[in-house]
């Protein structure tokens, strides 16, 4: 059981006004911003921030896709992976550094630098038990990154971890353009 969708025809004018942001952001209406249509103040509070993330920042675009594919494979959110792999695909990452990400290939892949494995390790971490970070891991952490990119890196996993258990939870599905995509990465959905 899924809910549904709040298509354009049955919007409030409150939704249309995020749906249009998000449309010409993204190229399409996805499904995830059309299961706010049922709550579209949340709708609007998620479009700014997904907007905020998905630019250069204090960390640049390329890594924090890295660390969202990692967070949603973990979660085996099909939907994001699907997605995140072809906007990886589109800022230039490899099809093979983004099959690297599969479990822990890497932290030995060549594709990976020190400070991203680092990263990654801290992606790991968070989903599994963000109360205990090791003492090395914020060593390795501090060595390669500003303060400011550390939380940054932080906020994008977090954020994505809730995004891929909400659209599962409620059963998001992939948009028809989507149709016949195999992820690269392993997702067991």
């Amino acid at each position: 059981m899924t809910v549904s969708y709040v298509e354009r025809d049955q919007a409030d004018a409150v939704t249309l006004a995020f749906y249009d942001r998000s449309e010409a952001r993204f190229q399409a209406l996805l499904n995830i911003f059309k299961v706010f249509g049922h709550q579209p103040e949340y709708g609007t509070v998620f479009t700014d921030t997904i907007m905020a993330i998905l630019k250069d920042g204090v960390l640049d675009w390329a890594t924090k896709e890295l660390l969202i594919l990692k967070a949603t494979q973990a979660n085996s959110c099909q939907y994001c992976v699907v997605q995140h792999e072809r906007v990886s695909s589109m800022l230039g990452i490899s099809e093979e550094k983004i099959a690297d990400l599969d479990g822990d290939r890497y932290r030995t892949s060549p594709h990976f630098s020190e400070a991203e494995r680092a990263l990654l390790d801290f992606t790991v971490q968070i989903g599994v038990d963000a109360n205990r970070v090791p003492k090395h891991l914020w060593e390795r952490l501090k060595a390669n990154w500003s303060d400011a990119q550390i939380v940054d890196a932080a906020f994008v996993i977090t954020t994505y971890i809730a995004v891929s258990k909400f659209g599962d939870a409620l059963g998001v599905g992939l948009e028809s353009m989507f149709d016949g995509v195999t992820p690269v990465l392993s997702v067991s959905h």
